[in-house]
């Protein structure tokens, strides 16, 4: 029996039109589930129920900060395909800029509301239906900047950690139903995120995805820039049988990116002790040849 087989399942994923959401849409109903899609942008959202039919695919127009909303779509996986068995809180974005002497409160509110308390009203509403269901799987979209200072803004990393430890803490809490919660840490994926946080229209932030890709790969030690499917078979993954002892936990998929700074992996750069001394790569090749001459 292949245990990552989805047949049966039902999903809802929030924020499941573009970027990160939408491969997981693609890649759960590819393993065989039933999904219910969420999200902001109706014309998107639309064109997803046309191309999937309503037989396999539902979309309702959702602000997931919204908490009639919310519940109405975590109600639609019930009333359109039987019940919930997965949750995917994915929806969201780069989070307010500006430091902590420049933080506008509303600003803080609004990336908390939408990063971090929808997550928790996500995942309270699925809840009665998973019990039904006689278990499930819950899956927080978290981040690396969770982890190390340097990646997001401030508002948008406390909200990330505050993901993963919820997660963690869901878990035991959710255990004695057959519920499992796990966050996933994604690194550099290139989607349109990065753009729409900067402002930019839906449409430009789409186009600087596509330059994203390109010009990302040198930022990671595994030589390409991450891609949505990247993370949509992490969720998969946790969504299937085969992670079903895995539960509370918080798993980065970055393509190295965290395993050190650039220096660590890439031999052309040359490290901070150098930099601070002024010092290229070149000149210690230099200076070593030199060294081994006298």
């Amino acid at each position: 029996m292949d245990k990552r087989n989805l047949d049966g399942k039902v999903a809802v994923v929030t924020g499941g039109a573009s970027g990160i959401g939408l491969s997981t849409v693609e890649t759960l109903i590819e393993y065989g589930a039933k999904v219910v899609v969420g999200d902001i942008q109706a014309e998107k959202g639309s064109a997803l129920e046309t191309r999937f039919g309503p037989e396999t695919l539902r979309f309702l127009q959702t602000d997931v900060t919204n908490e009639d909303q919310l519940q109405s779509l975590i109600n639609l996986s019930e009333t359109a395909f039987g019940g919930l068995d997965i949750l995917f809180n994915n929806a969201g974005h780069g989070g307010a800029p500006g430091n902590i002497e420049e933080l506008a409160w509303d600003d803080y509110d609004q990336t908390m509301d939408l990063l971090l308390k929808a997550v928790f009203m996500g995942t309270q509403m699925a809840i009665p239906l998973m019990k039904k269901r006689g278990g499930g799987s819950i899956i927080n979209t978290s981040s690396v900047s969770a982890i190390s200072a340097g990646y997001a803004p401030l508002t948008y990393s406390v909200a990330k950690i505050g993901v993963a430890h919820f997660s963690r803490i869901a878990a035991g809490q959710l255990a004695k139903y057959k519920i499992r919660v796990n966050s996933i840490r994604p690194g550099f994926i290139a989607t349109s995120i990065f753009g729409a946080s900067m402002g930019l229209p839906r449409a430009v932030a789409d186009q600087m995805a596509e330059q994203l890709s390109q010009a990302g790969a040198k930022m990671q030690p595994i030589g390409r820039t991450g891609e949505g499917r990247d993370i949509a078979e992490m969720v998969a993954f946790l969504a299937s049988d085969a992670a079903g002892f895995v539960t509370g936990e918080s798993i980065t998929v970055d393509g190295g990116i965290t395993t050190g700074p650039p220096h660590s992996w890439n031999e052309e750069m040359g490290g901070p002790l150098l930099e601070a001394l002024g010092i290229t790569p070149e000149q210690v090749e230099a200076m070593m040849a030199a060294s081994a001459e006298s």
